[in-house]
């Protein structure tokens, strides 16, 4: 079964996370064609890139059972490098990025999609920098992005809290940018944007990316 599923729709290209038994959580097969998905996209002609999990949630995170389970200790690193690949794939992506959450974004999941320059949520949606809870720190450059959104002394804080956010409580922050109250109304923003100057906004995002 693929884990990720990827479609172009014009000048937009669509990513689904896959997994919906496991809430999308995101196992080492995932992960990898996360990255192959990724590189597609980026030799693609899409300008605008729309990110969504399917079933009842975006991602609930890594999974953390099935990368314990790798029969060599030292894949690990294997893995940890495939997420470094992935997270940076979608962060300098050269088009404009669009997560659309509903349901659970937690851990890793969170992460990936504050790799975008738009997020998006529904009304259900919750959102968790959950680390905190198993004693690690933020992986898939949580730190970072959560830091960019709104400043190191807040990151620190969410990230030492841990606890989940509810769309409304993300937005206040400034984690979310729209909140809609179903698909259809998503579909109609993301329309929006592609109405907009796409190139000269993807100019201006790749200097920003210049300088990280």
């Amino acid at each position: 079964m693929e884990t990720v599923v990827l479609t172009f729709d014009q000048n937009k290209a669509i990513l689904e996370l896959n997994r919906p038994q496991a809430l999308n959580a995101m196992d080492v097969q995932m992960l990898t064609e996360l990255v192959d998905a990724l590189r597609k996209i980026k030799e693609s002609d899409a300008s605008v890139v729309v990110i969504r999990g399917k079933g009842r949630g975006f991602s609930a995170g890594g999974d953390i059972k099935t990368m314990l389970a790798v029969d060599d200790p030292s894949q690990f690193q294997t893995v940890m490098k495939t997420i470094q690949e992935m997270i940076m794939l979608l962060y300098t992506m050269p088009k404009i990025t669009v997560s659309l959450i509903h349901g659970p974004a937690a851990g890793l999941g969170f992460s990936f999609a504050l790799a975008s320059d738009y997020l998006i949520a529904t009304k259900e949606a919750r959102l968790a920098m959950n680390f905190i809870g198993i004693g690690l720190i933020p992986d898939g450059g949580g730190h970072f992005f959560l830091a960019q959104r709104v400043g190191t002394a807040k990151a620190k804080q969410i990230i030492w809290e841990g606890k989940p956010m509810s769309a409304d409580e993300a937005q206040q922050l400034g984690l979310i940018d729209f909140i809609v109250e179903d698909e259809q109304q998503a579909e109609q923003a993301i329309a929006s944007l592609q109405e907009k100057p796409l190139q000269a906004m993807i100019a201006t995002k790749m200097l920003y990316v210049e300088q990280t």
